[in-house]
């Protein structure tokens, strides 16, 4: 498993296990004993975790995971597992926030993890117009100095206010982003901005929600009601990247590709974002261990000049999405706004 520092002293598995997916409310939880999913990923060198404070009982989960490695592998190994999760204050929170609510999750979040010490917290705002983001960052980075956060990220800001917080003072180490095939909106500005300031990006959608994988090979076009939030949200991504048939001829390509490596199309679409400059790490959602192989041949997996020259010559013939990352979720009533859930957070008041 390829690994990566992105502080000094501070180093990832590349290829990080994703929690959205066993949140409550994403659909059926789909694991007998997700705790064990977690330690066959650790051992397996999967040993970064992603959550948030808004998902479901998922800090939880990965605190009664950590306390399990400890006492099945002991504490050397738990010192290798890093466990990323995200700030996400509430809409209606945003226009009377204070650094005493802002402690007041970060403890939360402490409490759940059963850590002493937050490994990364990834700070999200949902509307720039809310004014109090930069000062939101700056809490974030005084609690780092007062020992509760070892590094702060980001988490879906735009180039320009990801700059205002560095330039805020702020020392982000990095910025999740949706970031894949069909999504190359980071790659307009942020990626070269990210990397002059040493902000590795990790990507999330690299599978699109699953669309990026062998069971929509061929398939017809879903039609309304989806299984759940995050297929309604990628099949938007496809509608904007260019519809239906040509998303095929990209599962088409990504197929031949994969046969030559003896791999999934999931395998390839990931393998691609990672060799993307800057990126530092993707983050692969997972409900239980059964894609666990092939989560890890992202890792070791080398896609060839032809494989990219192949990608690229579909990629071509897609449309742009438009504006800077996260700028079309942004807007509340639009189609990509609309399915979003803005307060989920139940820390303090």
């Amino acid at each position: 498993m390829q690994r990566i520092q992105l502080a000094p002293g501070y180093e990832i598995s590349r290829v990080i296990r994703g929690g959205w997916q066993l949140a409550g409310g994403h659909g059926a939880v789909r694991s007998d004993d997700p705790i064990a999913d977690m330690v066959a990923f650790a051992d397996a060198g999967i040993t970064t975790f992603d959550c948030a404070d808004i998902y479901t009982g998922v800090e939880e989960l990965i605190g009664r995971f950590r306390l399990r490695y400890r006492d099945l592998r002991g504490q050397e190994a738990l010192d290798r597992i890093r466990v990323h999760t995200k700030f996400v204050p509430d809409l209606d929170v945003l226009p009377r926030i204070t650094k005493a609510y802002v402690e007041g999750v970060i403890d939360q979040s402490l409490r759940r993890l059963n850590l002493d010490s937050l490994d990364l917290v990834q700070f999200h705002w949902w509307d720039y117009d809310a004014p109090r983001w930069l000062e939101a960052a700056q809490w974030l980075g005084e609690l780092r100095r007062e020992g509760k956060i070892r590094q702060v990220g980001g988490t879906n800001f735009d180039t320009d206010h990801m700059l205002a917080i560095i330039q805020g003072g702020v020392p982000l180490v990095s910025m999740q982003v949706q970031y894949s095939l069909l999504d190359a909106r980071p790659a307009k500005r942020m990626t070269a901005k990210a990397a002059r300031h040493g902000v590795s990006l990790l990507c999330y959608g690299t599978v699109a929600g699953g669309f990026l994988g062998d069971k929509w090979l061929g398939a017809a076009e879903p039609s309304e009601p989806l299984e759940n939030r995050s297929l309604v949200k990628y099949k938007l991504i496809i509608d904007d990247f260019g519809g239906w048939d040509l998303f095929q001829t990209l599962l088409t390509t990504l197929r031949g590709i994969a046969d030559g490596h003896g791999v999934d199309i999931a395998t390839v679409a990931s393998a691609a974002m990672l060799s993307r400059p800057g990126v530092g790490g993707v983050i692969v959602g997972a409900r239980n261990r059964s894609h666990l192989k092939s989560n890890l041949a992202i890792s070791s997996l080398a896609l060839t000049e032809d494989d990219h020259g192949r990608i690229e010559a579909v990629l071509a013939m897609a449309s742009p999405l438009s504006g800077d990352v996260y700028e079309l979720e942004r807007d509340r009533g639009g189609r990509h706004g609309m399915i979003m859930k803005y307060n989920l957070n139940k820390g303090a008041a």
